[in-house]
Parts: structure tokens; C-alpha cells; sequence
């Protein structure tokens, strides 16, 4: 489980009308582009001419976008209105096709632009994205509330069509009743309203978040204060505070979640008191970078909207097409794990007390002090100490000889550096994959650093989607936030770090073995409490022996992990799995909670809300908040997954419902590989993936898996 959002930061009113090829109503392009002064020269204006379609960093300026969008709104207007004047009998070539090819060059301006909105933005990009979110909701709501549009697709005959041009009209025509087409008009008109200011509302939020995380970050005056931590991270705190003006004191940067990784090492408590509170208070000062009446508006509208479709929550209109299919079964299996993690995080909170009663600390345990005790209660029973490890684990060695080398042995495809192609960042590298017939198969983009202009977390995002219809091939960016070295130094990670590198490696698999003919059903466009399957389970290849053999390798000595710091590792697999399973869960009930709200009068204060949920539910560890505090909780505020975070719990049963087949069956063989990517990662959302999963295991995702890997029950 990784604090992430596959996907998470391009909007999903960006990318529903799916991407395309030229169709009548665009031949005009070139012509348009030539006569208008702020069209020429525009390169969203064609495809690009690079290999794969990447886009041309190079040639891409801020003040492309704005025209692109306002040419690429028009255009897709123009192309429903010859759809739905057409006066042949509706059929899929002239419906159903003529939409999904639809929106060209919006959706080419429109990738890039969310894509460096997340991960490399400016006040110029922050504004203009709240000035066109609303008009993107806008523009979804023409389409999918246009009456004459969806009767033309009810029109058609399903039983006419065949494998995936039904599936693409089945999903269009849910995606119409789902936003409302049938309505009746006065609704309709109160549907738009709604969605313009959540569009607009989500597009703040965001903005609002990442100052409140860049001004949140804690300067200190003393590198005494910063005892425990290695001379490396000291330089690079140091160089922070340089960048930030602040020379001479030392930066320490918020990361998206509520603990910090540096909690852990820091010695001083005071130290660790004032860094967790600085993530913990970053977006709840009652100044600008405050969100919470942002969320609170955000979280009224959306029971207005789950009101005006028909349902009795929010949260019960968004998990129509999920796999989880209501509120109450994803509630249910969140209590699965609740009242199992709840008692084991009670045990190991009992654990660390005990270790600060014999130190004679004088204190209670608090949240600031957990990751600091626990990493001593684990050298303790298990003899591992996080600095033992780090060495090991060097960043471009963890991507090439672990995370290659992984997708290499199950899956057969290979990788080769690219220096020759525009990056939108320094940082940015590049690689070409190919496939197991030694083919080309894609493009590959990877953003590692931490930077005060890129929102928190890590993620994997399509520049251009896979598709037959439209020649197109996979062309993907993973997003990191670890901390860059100082100059020279060499890029050490954490094991959690190395786990979210699989993590979201196991995204881009996901994209990588896409094989759609229809962009909209490709790839990792699936619901999101499956998307997460994909990445979770290829977090496993990061303890295989062969796997971690090959890559875990001193930074200075390049002499492999000795075994028994490798046994150490996975004796302490379950260690502090009560914890972790319950900032996740309570954080996914939150959501769920905010999102369930049948009544204006139930809701309350931002703050006060969420401490009635957590009291509620059973979450009263005090020493174990929430992964998110609903101030800064991105995922359902500023990003997709609004009544869907609980997605990486139930992704995560069917993850390890999966591996066990795996496990089972020979492990890490190609076999089990091939199998995988035709069941699974290949199939995109072209067939019933309830069924898909079946067809892979033989058997309905059994939740016993997860609880063994967890430590939960044997």
C-alpha cells in the first residue's frame, strides 16, 4: 500500500472522451493552425513526431495551453454535434466510434497539462488550471448529459455487437446513466452547476495543499536538533534551507502523509514533536493555505449531487461501477481488517511503552514518537536497524538490477536508457522497453525527486494510451518524491522506499501490457479497487531471493546484502502490520464516512467530524492517527479517489488472494508470468475483471491470504 493515486492527479473529466485519430470534422486542423497566430506553431495543434507520440518537452511552453484548450473544446463540440445530427440510424461506427475518437487535440493538451500541474507546476499552470476546471466539467457535462446524444447510443443494438465494440457502448452508456442522462432537464441544468464547482473546488484544494506543504516544511537553527540523522541527510537539510533562503538552518521538507520518514531516526523529541505537528497542523492554520472550508463545501455538494442522481450518498452513486458495487461491502470488508489491526497495533503500542518505561523516558507514547521506538522494538526482536539497510539500496541500482530484472524474469521484456528524447525536467530519465519477441513495446519516464513545486506521494500517469484503432503504444511516467542527495552523493532509499518503486512499477506493467483497440477500456482505465492489483502484487518481487540478490548491493563495495540481514528483513515482514493497517483503514473509513452522508445536518466541523468517525469506528489509539488528516487527505479531495480509498484495501485482498495462487503454482516462473499478463495485466476494462480474476485463480479473491500476510492469523 503506497500513498499514491494511480493516475491520481490527471482528472477524470480530462481523459473520459477517450484519445483519437482524425476524423472529418478535424481535417481542418492544419488549416486552422496555419491562419490563426495563436495556433502556429502550437505543438498540440498534431501529433508529435516522435517516436510513440512522446511529447515534445522540448518545444512545449506554458502559453501553448490556453489556446490548445480553447481550439480542442470547440473541435470535440463540433465532432458531438455532427454525432447527434447525423441522420442515419445510429449504429457503432457513427456513434459509439465517432465519440471515442472525438477530442483529439484537447486530450493531447490536456495529458501534458496534468502531468505538469502534479509534478512540475508554477503559479502560471496553477491558474490557468483553476480557470479551465470548471470549463472541462462543462464540457463533460455537454456530452454525457446531451439527450440526444444518449438516445442515439440507446438506439443501438447490442446484441448486434461483438466483443470489445460492445464493451465500449456498454461502458459508454453506463458512463450517460451514471452522470445523469436521464434526468429530467431542470435536474440535469443543477448536475452541471454542481460538477463546475467541485471541478473548480478540487482544482483549489490542490493549489492550496502543496503551498501549505512547501510553507509547512520545518526550519531549524541547530544541527543539534537533528541528532540521529546521517551526515548526508543533514547536507541535503542543509541545502534545502539554502534553496528556500534560508542559509545557514535546515529544511525539512513535508512529505504527503501524516508520519515523516525522518521521524524515525531523529533523536530529539522535541525535534520529532515539532515535524509532526508541522504535517499534522500544515493545512489547518486559519490562513491562506487553509483547505477546510474548501473540503466541507466539497463534501456538501457531493451528497447534493449523489441526491440529485438518484441515490441516498454520495458514496453509493460513485461505486456503481466499482467492484466492491455499494457502500455497505466496502465498509464490510474494512471492518474485516479494523478490529485485527486495531488489536495488534494495541499489542505493539503496549511494546514501545514498555521500551520507554525501561529507557525511563517519563512520557506516553505519541504519535511523533512511534516510528522512532518502533524501529527500536524491531532491532530489538528482530536485530534489524533501517540504517543497516540503506546502503543497500541505491536508487538507479533498485530500478535497473530490482525492478527490471523482476518484470525481465516474469514477464521477458528488457530495457535500454534513453538520452535522446525531451524531458520536462532535469531529474527526468527515460527508457525504451521491449517486449519478450525482443519488439519495441514502449516508452518509459522516471521522476524521482521531491521538489516544492510537485504535489506529495507517488504515481504513474499514460502520456499517450495504448490503442489498435489508433496505432498508438504505451508511453508512461512514474512519479517519485524521494529525497535528492547533496551533490555527489549517492541516492539512498529506504526498503518502504524500494517497495513503492515496485509499487508503482506495477502501474506501469499494467499499462505497459495494455492491448485495446479502444483507449477508453485500455489499460489501467479500469475501476479503481482493481487498478491497485496490478501494483500491489509486484510489490512481492522486492523480497524475492533472486530478485533482491541481484540488486540489493552495497553502494560503496558493491558486495551483495549478506543473508542474514536478508533473513532479518523477512522475519520482520508482519512487524508493526498492526499499525500500518490501521492508519490505512481509518483513513479509508474517513472517506467513506464523509462520502456517506445522507443529510446536510449530519455533517460537522472538518476537525470535529473526523474526530466523531474515528471515535465511531474504534480508532482510539491516540498514538495511531489516520495515513491522511482530512486537511490534507489529496486522494479525496483534490484527486480521483472520493469514496474510493478503500480501493487499495480491496485491491489488496485480491493482491495477495493472487500471489497465494502464485506461490502455488511455482512461483516466480515465466509461466506464471505469461499467465498474469493474459488474464490480468492485458485485458484492460474490456471484460468482467470479477471474472478475469476467476479465470486466473480458479477461484473467487479470498480475504485469508491478506490476514496471513499480515500477521493476523496463521
Amino acid at each position: 500500500m503506497k500513498n499514491i493515486t494511480s493516475l491520481l492527479l490527471i482528472s477524470s473529466l480530462a481523459i473520459s472522451s477517450g484519445c483519437t485519430i482524425m476524423t472529418k470534422a478535424q481535417n481542418s486542423n492544419a488549416k486552422v493552425s496555419g491562419n490563426d497566430p495563436a495556433l502556429a506553431g502550437n505543438p498540440f495543434m498534431q501529433k508529435s513526431s516522435l517516436q510513440y507520440q512522446v511529447p515534445e518537452f522540448d518545444k512545449i511552453k506554458d502559453e501553448h495551453f490556453k489556446p490548445a484548450f480553447d481550439y480542442g473544446l470547440k473541435q470535440q463540440l463540433a465532432e458531438i454535434n455532427h454525432i447527434v445530427n447525423v441522420r442515419s440510424v445510429p449504429i457503432f461506427e457513427n456513434t459509439v466510434l465517432a465519440l471515442e475518437k472525438s477530442g483529439e487535440v484537447l486530450k493531447r493538451a490536456q495529458t501534458v497539462f496534468f502531468n505538469l500541474t502534479s509534478s512540475n507546476t508554477n503559479p502560471t499552470l496553477q491558474k490557468l488550471e483553476e480557470e479551465y476546471a470548471p470549463i472541462f466539467a462543462a464540457q463533460e457535462d455537454k456530452i454525457f448529459l446531451n439527450d440526444r446524444l444518449y438516445q442515439r447510443f440507446k438506439a443501438i443494438n447490442l446484441n448486434s455487437l461483438k466483443g470489445e465494440d460492445r464493451r465500449l457502448t456498454e461502458y459508454y452508456l453506463q458512463k450517460f446513466e451514471i452522470a445523469g442522462a436521464n434526468l429530467p432537464e431542470a435536474d440535469k441544468v443543477k448536475v452541471k452547476k454542481v460538477n463546475e464547482e467541485l471541478a473548480t473546488l478540487a482544482t483549489q484544494f490542490s493549489n492550496k495543499l502543496l503551498e501549505a506543504r512547501k510553507n509547512g516544511a520545518l526550519i531549524l537553527d541547530d544541527v543539534k536538533e537533528l541528532e540521529g540523522l546521517s551526515a548526508d541527510e543533514i547536507a541535503a537539510a542543509s541545502a534545502d534551507a539554502v534553496k528556500a533562503g534560508h542559509p545557514g538552518k535546515f529544511l525539512l521538507a513535508l512529505q504527503n502523509t501524516t508520519q515523516q520518514p525522518l521521524l524515525q531516526n531523529l533523536k530529539n523529541r522535541a525535534t520529532r514533536e515539532k515535524l509532526f505537528k508541522a504535517s499534522w497542523y500544515r493545512a489547518e492554520k486559519g490562513n491562506a493555505d487553509d483547505t477546510r472550508t474548501i473540503l466541507e463545501r466539497q463534501a456538501k455538494l457531493r451528497m447534493e449531487k449523489g441526491h440529485l442522481l438518484g441515490k441516498k450518498s454520495f458514496a453509493e452513486w460513485k461505486l456503481q461501477d466499482q467492484m466492491a458495487k455499494t457502500p455497505e461491502n466496502a465498509m464490510n470488508l474494512l471492518a474485516q481488517l479494523a478490529k485485527p489491526g486495531v488489536e495488534a497495533a494495541t499489542k505493539e503500542r503496549d511494546e514501545i511503552q514498555q521500551l520507554i518505561d525501561q529507557q525511563k523516558g517519563g512520557f506516553t507514547v505519541e504519535p511523533w514518537d512511534w516510528n522512532f521506538y518502533a524501529e527500536q522494538v524491531r532491532k530489538a526482536k528482530y536485530d534489524l536497524d533501517e540504517n543497516q539497510i540503506k546502503p543497500y539500496f541505491e536508487v538507479k541500482t533498485v530500478l535497473e538490477r530490482g525492478v527490471f530484472f523482476a518484470a525481465e524474469k516474469f514477464y521477458g521484456i528488457t530495457f535500454k536508457e534513453r538520452k535522446d528524447l525531451p524531458v520536462y525536467h532535469p531529474d527526468v530519465v527515460t527508457y525504451e522497453v521491449f517486449d519478450r519477441d525482443g519488439k519495441s513495446l514502449a516508452i518509459y519516464y522516471l521522476d524521482f525527486y521531491t521538489r516544492n513545486n510537485k504535489s506529495g506521494g507517488a504515481w504513474m500517469n499514460n502520456l499517450v494510451d495504448q490503442s489498435h484503432l489508433l496505432n498508438q503504444k504505451p508511453v508512461i511516467v512514474n512519479v517519485f518524491n524521494y529525497q535528492k542527495p547533496a551533490e555527489g552523493k549517492p541516492s539512498l532509499i529506504s526498503y518502504d522506499d524500494v517497495t513503492t518503486m515496485f509499487h508503482e512499477f506495477g502501474h506501469t506493467l499494467h499499462g505497459l501490457f495494455a492491448d485495446q483497440k479502444y483507449v477508453s477500456i485500455s489499460g489501467t482505465n479500469t475501476p479503481r479497487d482493481f487498478v491497485e492489483f496490478p501494483s500491489q502484487i509486484n510489490e512481492f518481487f522486492a523480497l524475492e531471493p533472486a530478485v533482491l540478490k541481484n540488486y540489493a548491493l552495497h553502494y560503496q563495495t558493491k558486495e551483495p546484502m549478506p543473508q542474514s540481514l536478508v533473513d532479518k528483513i523477512k522475519k520482520a515482514g508482519t512487524f508493526n502490520q498492526g499499525y500500518s493497517t490501521t492508519e490505512l483503514v481509518s483513513a479509508a473509513t474517513l472517506d467513506m464516512n464523509w462520502h456517506s452522508v445522507t443529510d446536510a445536518s449530519q455533517f460537522r466541523p472538518a476537525l470535529d467530524f473526523e474526530k466523531d468517525v474515528l471515535n465511531k469506528y474504534g480508532f482510539t489509539l491516540s498514538a495511531v492517527p489516520p495515513r491522511y488528516h482530512t486537511p490534507y487527505f489529496a486522494h479525496i479531495w483534490g484527486g480521483g479517489y472520493s469514496a474510493g480509498y478503500y480501493a487499495y484495501m480491496w485491491s489488496d485482498m485480491l493482491n495477495s488472494s493472487a500471489w497465494d495462487y502464485i506461490t502455488k503454482h511455482g512461483g516466480m516462473t515465466r509461466e506464471n508470468g505469461d499467465r498474469f499478463r493474459k488474464y490480468i495485466l492485458s485485458v484492460g476494462n474490456s471484460v468482467d475483471l470479477n471474472q478475469a480474476f476467476k479465470d486466473f485463480t480458479g477461484s473467487a479473491p479470498d480475504l485469508k491470504p491478506l490476514l496471513r500476510d499480515k500477521g493476523f492469523i496463521k
